[in-house]
């Protein structure tokens, strides 16, 4: 099935590498930074020293915030975010939440893992305890809802001890294909998915995942 370019976001390109749209306003001061110090490190002796760690932290920042493209998968249900499997929880309602853990090293993007219709784009103000603290269920969150052949399907984006902005990159309404990219959290954190009753899951605790590639479900 093509995947829809309608809600594809318009992200920018340093050297041939793809970079997540929201990194902006962490990219910009420290690659101007690392920019102007080395141009001024042969006549300075301050913009020498500031050239070095200046220009390792603007290499860190287009690492962090890489978007590369990816062959979406064959599955009902594709992983969300790259990352680790943190815990798998039957829930009260029937659903199997798969929780997957996102360090600062990992892609960034957010994808969807079903096609369907965004419903609901919900952003919930909290706390930004580290994502592994059971506590972080209280964290600052943004919830979502997507209409799919499956029914109703939940995904969080939880921010953490270091991200502390989640951005959508799609409102309410939008159609979505499987594995179109749908939002940011930056530098890392915790994606939740809510998979239906009935639906076995393929994925085990410890288990690395791939956004668009890890398939979640089981035939």
């Amino acid at each position: 099935m093509p995947h829809s370019q309608t809600s594809a976001p318009r992200d920018s390109q340093v050297g041939g590498v793809r970079l997540a749209r929201g990194a902006s306003p962490w990219l910009l001061p420290t690659v101007a930074t690392a920019a102007v110090s080395l141009l001024r490190a042969r006549r300075s002796g301050v913009a020498k020293a500031v050239a070095v760690p200046a220009t390792a932290l603007a290499a860190g920042m287009l690492w962090f915030f890489r978007d590369p493209e990816r062959e979406i998968a064959q599955g009902r249900v594709i992983s969300p975010a790259d990352g680790v499997v943190q815990s798998i929880m039957p829930w009260k309602d029937g659903r199997t939440r798969v929780a997957i853990f996102m360090s600062p090293l990992n892609v960034h993007v957010n994808r969807a893992p079903l096609s369907g219709t965004v419903t609901s784009v919900e952003h919930i103000p909290g706390g930004f305890v580290p994502a592994f603290n059971k506590e972080s269920e209280n964290n600052e969150r943004v919830v979502w809802h997507f209409d799919t052949e499956l029914g109703d399907i939940e995904m969080i984006q939880i921010a953490g001890a270091v991200a502390r902005r989640i951005v959508p990159y799609i409102p309410q309404g939008t159609k979505v294909e499987q594995g179109d990219r749908i939002g940011l959290i930056r530098f890392g954190s915790r994606v939740d998915i809510y998979l239906p009753e009935g639906v076995e899951v393929a994925v085990e605790v410890g288990q690395k995942t791939v956004a668009g590639v890890t398939r979640i479900d089981r035939d």
